[in-house]
């Protein structure tokens, strides 16, 4: 077989296992999928052991590892949960409801990574919808859509985003900032659109919201508190360092282990926290970065390279290949494999990336790991959303969506 070809094989068997998920009665997740693939590139000699260690981004990997100590902490003290409800206490009607679960779970989302949030925030709507007498299906699909909408805006936001931040030259929250930030408010607004229209009568009713319980675990909550604070000012400190001109500088795995320090130094809780992360996750990167390098240096993928690089000329070409092939890719390896392509192509092609990568999230259910988190999570308390359910809100959603970041960064 020639040179590299068989690295193309075993990604492109990953890629339709993971499309599909299942061979005869069994089914296999994501990470374990991509797992055999890094190993079969390994057994293989496509890529040596030390090249595949090389692969791994030390950083992605701390960052992830950081954030999610800080997400489980959260969910185990009950605190996430409480402020959430703090803030939709003042909700006299459904559409308010939606509408500060969109703006609020976005926010959350651009600080604490989507996936994050998604997990969170599924037993909080579902506990919103049963205590206020409305359906489920509205409150998970402004859910749905808010962490995936509102993680655009920020380099921390999800992880492709965390991968084009790291490739990318400058201070990544500034330039997020700057080109993505007004288009994904005025998203955000755009899905209680949707939403409203798709559900008439429904927003206008009015309600009465439930009181916000106790914490559950106050000291994990003051820990919390004071992680959230590191990330914080750390965000703070590496936008005043740019706009300083100062030569000093941390990488952004800096800010998320800062975060989780003051939990795994003083929390008791530290080992059950440690036991109930998302390994997974974990695992379906590293394994993703060893996979995509051997696919990366083979010759015939080099030669495709070379040819999708010639075509990928504007906002629009970058944004409708995010959305469209991260359907079948997966965003992550899509962007993974996309980032050499565009290098020297400038930041605004990064933001497409990063805009449509993202977006591809919206439109089918398949599209995020965040929407496969809450509709599991759902499931597990007796709800659910049918492809079709995601896809009329999500179709309509995404194109609008993509018009708006693609005007703002064609114009910029």
């Amino acid at each position: 077989m020639g040179e590299g070809v068989l690295s193309l094989w075993i990604l492109g068997a990953v890629l339709v296992l993971v499309a599909i998920r299942r061979v005869g009665p069994r089914s296999f997740a994501i990470w374990q999928v991509m797992g055999a693939g890094a190993l079969a590139v390994l057994l293989t000699g496509q890529i040596s052991p030390t090249d595949a260690l090389r692969a791994v981004n030390a950083d992605v990997m701390l960052f992830l590892f950081g954030m999610f100590v800080l997400g489980e902490a959260l969910c185990s003290s009950g605190l996430m949960s409480r402020l959430s409800l703090v803030m939709c206490g003042g909700a006299k009607n459904v559409g308010q409801l939606v509408g500060i679960l969109l703006f609020s779970m976005g926010l959350f989302s651009a600080l604490l990574m989507n996936d994050t949030v998604a997990i969170i925030g599924t037993p909080l709507v579902l506990f919103l919808a049963r205590r206020c007498s409305i359906p489920s299906k509205p409150l998970l699909l402004a859910l749905a859509f808010s962490v995936t909408i509102g993680s655009v805006a920020s380099p921390i936001g999800n992880p492709q985003n965390l991968l084009i931040a790291l490739a990318s030259e400058g201070n990544p929250f500034v330039t997020f900032f700057r080109y993505l930030n007004l288009p994904t408010l005025i998203c955000l607004g755009l899905a209680w659109l949707i939403l409203r229209f798709l559900n008439p009568g429904l927003f206008d009713r009015p309600l009465c919201t439930p009181s916000p319980e106790p914490v559950k675990d106050p000291a994990l909550a003051r820990l919390c508190f004071a992680s959230l604070g590191l990330v914080l000012a750390l965000v703070s400190l590496k936008i005043v360092l740019f706009f300083a001109r100062r030569n000093a500088d941390f990488p952004l795995s800096a800010i998320a282990l800062a975060g989780c320090l003051p939990i795994l130094l003083f929390s008791p809780r530290r080992g059950s926290i440690l036991k109930e992360l998302d390994w997974a996750t974990l695992a379906f990167f590293a394994a993703m970065f060893v996979l995509m390098a051997a696919a990366w240096e083979s010759a015939p993928f080099q030669v495709l390279a070379g040819q999708a690089r010639s075509r990928l000329d504007s906002v629009f070409e970058i944004l409708a290949a995010g959305i469209l092939v991260s359907q079948v890719v997966s965003n992550v390896p899509f962007v993974a494999l996309s980032l050499p392509l565009l290098k020297g192509f400038g930041v605004k092609a990064a933001m497409a990336l990063a805009a449509g990568s993202t977006l591809a999230g919206n439109l089918f259910i398949l599209g995020a790991a965040s929407n496969v988190i809450i509709i599991q999570n759902a499931e597990k308390r007796g709800q659910t959303l049918t492809f079709w359910e995601f896809a009329r809100a999500g179709i309509p959603l995404t194109a609008a969506c993509a018009g708006v970041y693609g005007v703002f960064l064609a114009v910029l």
